[in-house]
């Protein structure tokens, strides 16, 4: 006994040709490119894979779009973290390299000042590599007083005399018995003479430093020779003498 299918507009499919069909379906998608390019690695993740026994289907929501932004504003943060920290490198920098330019300006500063504070308080002979020819208090008639009020360095007429320390020129020109002298307030109050030069290089109200030069050594005024005399004082007065060799030599000054 034979069985016919009977057909009729309103009669389902069997289940075997719906399953065909979808398979069809699928096929003709991925043909065109539509799921193969869904499948792609790095949206299989967050596909859904429907088994139809014949080919996979997949699906996908808005996830995808939801990661893409996300990817979008963390590249976007770390762009802007990776300026702050480039802005604040240089910063840094900048106030290091100020911070040692201040300082080495504060270095050089100090320096300078150190050195001028002891060119202010060194002391020199009056004549380099000379000696003392006459002591202090030699007694003698050639001097009015009596004795030597101060000592006389061995020197030949027209060799340069020299400032002992920092101090005001407070007399330049004749000084009678002395001739041609200078006389200086030193820094420390105290006073020096240089007597008989040939020539003065310095005028009052000058100041003058350790070693500077400030005439040339003469026989002016009353002398028996060529040579430079040195006195130290208390004031700038004649009569306020004092040794000159332990002046000299309490100012480190080897004579």
């Amino acid at each position: 006994m034979a069985f016919t299918c009977a057909t009729g507009k309103h009669r389902r499919p069997s289940r075997m040709k719906r399953t065909t069909a979808r398979a069809a379906g699928v096929a003709a998608l991925t043909t065109t490119g539509v799921v193969g390019t869904l499948a792609a690695p790095a949206l299989a993740a967050e596909s859904a894979v429907e088994q139809t026994g014949f080919i996979p289907v997949i699906s996908t929501g808005d996830s995808i779009a939801d990661q893409i932004d996300a990817q979008a504003a963390a590249q976007k943060q770390a762009a802007e973290e990776a300026e702050a920290q480039r802005k604040a490198a240089e910063e840094a920098a900048r106030k290091k390299a100020a911070a040692q330019a201040k300082e080495a300006r504060e270095i050089k500063e100090r320096a300078a000042r150190e050195a001028e504070r002891k060119l202010l308080n060194s002391y020199v002979a009056p004549i380099s590599g000379s000696y003392v020819s006459t002591g202090y208090k030699t007694g003698g008639a050639v001097w009015s007083s009596g004795s030597h009020t101060g000592v006389d360095f061995h020197a030949a007429s027209g060799t340069s005399v020299q400032a002992v320390g920092s101090g005001t020129v407070v007399e330049a020109g004749w000084g009678g018995s002395y001739g041609n002298n200078i006389v200086i307030k030193m820094n420390d109050g105290t006073y020096t003479q240089y007597g008989h030069l040939s020539s003065i290089g310095v005028s009052v109200g000058q100041t003058v430093t350790p070693g500077e030069q400030i005439g040339r050594s003469g026989a002016t005024g009353n002398v028996t020779g060529a040579h430079l005399h040195f006195e130290a004082r208390t004031t700038a007065e004649y009569g306020s003498d004092i040794n000159p060799v332990a002046y000299l030599r309490s100012h480190g000054v080897n004579v």
